[in-house]
């Protein structure tokens, strides 16, 4: 396995915590490179590119797999462009849709890009399509909801994960889908709702943010309509309001005393690495899907989820419980492809495969699946 990054001491670092420099070997890439990642992955002859980098650069990673003929995953899609008159209510180029136009070539040439593997997406699609062929006869509403009772020592605000693809979600207008509908958006921040997480976490508001489940599961469930809502908390909202009111969201570059710079990238260099949080952070992150339908000509609701508690991962893996509950599906879909036990070609999300081989692993991998 390539450990390849922009930053070779980042890489470097995983190499040490790995310990076997023979098999894992480091290497600097840029992957805003298209040709600089064709001529790494012939180079070592992979047979497989996983992209763990913000989504910006999905589109050459996707390509350069799709040229080089290997199989190609990641843990988010291609970006959104919000509706250029109407953004909150119709949709313009949708999360994916880069990916998803190109699916035809990649079944032609016999390869599998499986993208939005991750936990959100990735572990909650499996539950979809496990939802609906083992749990429901029916499904109203597949509904993922995220929360947390994370708390970070010495910071008055410091996110969790990547602030460049926090901001990206959170502001862009949140996409929902409806049979009757299809895609729409809404306002950011819309239809918040008190949700109930397991685990001592309890309950918190979550409200509508972009993500790539609502542009997933329609593919392959059978539903009425899908929703994300994520428990943000009013001061991380207004912190993000602020940041799109001074337009200190932007990713586009300005001139500041001759330089160029994109405002977004000093947002984020002025904040604290969220990998490297993880001794400050105490608390649980829970990720799951609410699906509600019918079962035997009655209502029924189910909640499948997967906590992670912030000390037993640094305990376990050394990393913080975001960091690591990301990290288990791409793994786990790894393993599966390896021994042939998933099997496609095309453009896929993890909904249109087994769920239950996928689900058997967590347990096994420290990474259990609980069912409300």
């Amino acid at each position: 396995m390539v450990l390849a990054d922009y930053n070779v001491e980042r890489a470097r670092e995983v190499q040490r915590k790995l310990g076997d420099e023979r098999r894992f070997p480091v290497e600097f890439i840029d992957a805003g490179d298209q040709d600089m990642i064709e001529g790494l992955a012939k180079k070592h002859s992979v047979d497989l590119i996983m992209n763990a980098v913000d989504p910006l650069f999905n589109k050459q990673i996707f390509d350069a797999a799709y040229n080089v003929g290997v199989t190609y995953m990641d843990m988010a899609m291609t970006l959104s462009e919000p509706h250029p008159s109407d953004p909150y209510n119709k949709t313009g180029v949708k999360l994916g849709d880069y990916q998803f136009e190109k699916a035809g070539d990649w079944e032609k040439k016999g390869l599998l890009a499986l993208v939005g593997i991750g936990v959100e997406p990735g572990m909650v699609d499996v539950f979809a399509r496990y939802a609906q062929d083992c749990l429901f006869d029916e499904i109203e509403e597949l509904g993922v909801r995220d929360g947390a009772n994370l708390t970070i020592e010495g910071y008055e605000f410091a996110p969790t994960f990547s602030i460049w693809t926090t901001i990206e979600e959170c502001l862009n207008p949140p996409v929902i889908w409806e049979k009757d509908r299809g895609w729409f958006t809404t306002e950011p921040f819309s239809e918040p709702e008190t949700f109930e997480f397991p685990e001592g976490i309890g309950k918190i508001e979550v409200v509508n943010v972009e993500h790539e489940e609502v542009l997933l599961m329609p593919r392959w469930i059978e539903t009425k309509r899908v929703t994300f809502k994520y428990g943000l908390g009013n001061e991380f909202i207004n912190v993000l309001k602020t940041l799109k009111m001074l337009g200190l969201d932007n990713k586009e570059k300005i001139n500041v005393k001759g330089v160029m710079v994109a405002p977004r990238d000093v947002v984020a260099a002025c904040l604290p690495d969220p990998a490297h949080l993880g001794d400050k952070m105490h608390g649980k992150t829970c990720a799951g899907l609410w699906v509600k339908g019918m079962k035997d000509g009655k209502k029924q609701e189910a909640y499948l989820y997967q906590v992670a508690d912030n000390q037993e991962c640094m305990t376990k893996w050394g990393c913080q419980a975001v960091v690591a509950q990301t990290a288990f599906s791409p793994v786990i879909a790894m393993d599966l492809l390896e021994h042939g036990v998933w099997k496609a070609t095309g453009v896929l999300g993890a909904e249109a495969f087994e769920p239950e081989p996928f689900m058997e692993r967590m347990a096994d991998y420290g990474f259990p699946y609980g069912m409300r």
